[in-house]
């Protein structure tokens, strides 16, 4: 059975079956760090989701069964969904919340609030400070650092990017989303790199996968101490 992936809290939707494996490593130095934000740098999405859920008194069940719909199709499915628009920034965060919420169930079969949703349901999020400070060395070696990530309508620390990243790119804000191949290539064009140039972390193996087809290296992420050997086997950390 493949590994598990794509918000994990969301009952580990295995997106297609297909089993991870890693691309051939180019010969070539890498200069460059890419990295995603939420499940990275921040705790796990799974923990923030079990606080939200308890304090919300909402269904687990039935919202597990809600987002697995949902994820898999937008990551399987044809057309778009209300993920793809939120991630894409061609769904508002509010009509977001107001399509989830409509789904939602509390635990005695209550109706669930739409307003302020997402700031809820990331709340509970909090820095990994190993990463981030990874990243600085990674970045005080002479090395490029960018950030790319899907977002979900939630605060950014952006007080914590101007000294971190060379580039920040954020789903919403360019009009495209990871899996798609042109927002890493606009990552890409951004630091200046080739491919072969960068790595990519990421806590979703369907996205590291996309990575992978364009010639990035891809650093799945389950833990920092592995992903912080990893980046030092590249020579991106002493």
């Amino acid at each position: 059975m493949a590994r598990t992936h794509v918000y994990a809290e969301w009952d580990s939707v295995d997106l297609g079956g297909i089993a991870y494996h890693r691309g051939v490593p180019s010969e070539r130095p890498v200069k460059a760090v890419i990295t995603d934000w939420g499940g990275v740098l921040t705790s796990p999405l799974a923990d923030a989701i079990a606080v939200w859920l308890a304090a919300d008194r909402i269904d687990a069940e039935h919202y597990k069964n809600v987002m697995r719909a949902w994820v898999k199709e937008a990551y399987d499915g044809a057309g778009t969904n209300p993920i793809h628009g939120l991630e894409d920034g061609s769904l508002s965060t509010g009509e977001f919340e107001r399509l989830l919420a409509a789904e939602l169930l509390t635990v005695d079969g209550g109706t669930v609030e739409a307003t302020g949703l997402i700031a809820r349901m990331f709340g509970a999020f909090t820095p990994v400070e190993p990463m981030y400070d990874a990243l600085r060395s990674v970045r005080a070696a002479g090395n490029r650092t960018a950030l790319l990530s899907n977002s979900w309508g939630n605060e950014y620390p952006h007080d914590l990017f101007a000294d971190l990243f060379d580039a920040v790119v954020i789903s919403a804000e360019v009009g495209m989303r990871k899996p798609d191949e042109q927002i890493f290539r606009h990552a890409l064009g951004l630091l200046g790199l080739d491919a072969a140039e960068c790595v990519f972390i990421d806590d979703i193996e369907h996205n590291i996968r996309a990575a992978e087809a364009l010639g990035i290296r891809g650093i799945h992420h389950t833990d920092p101490d592995t992903t912080i050997a990893e980046l030092r086997d590249l020579a991106l950390l002493p």
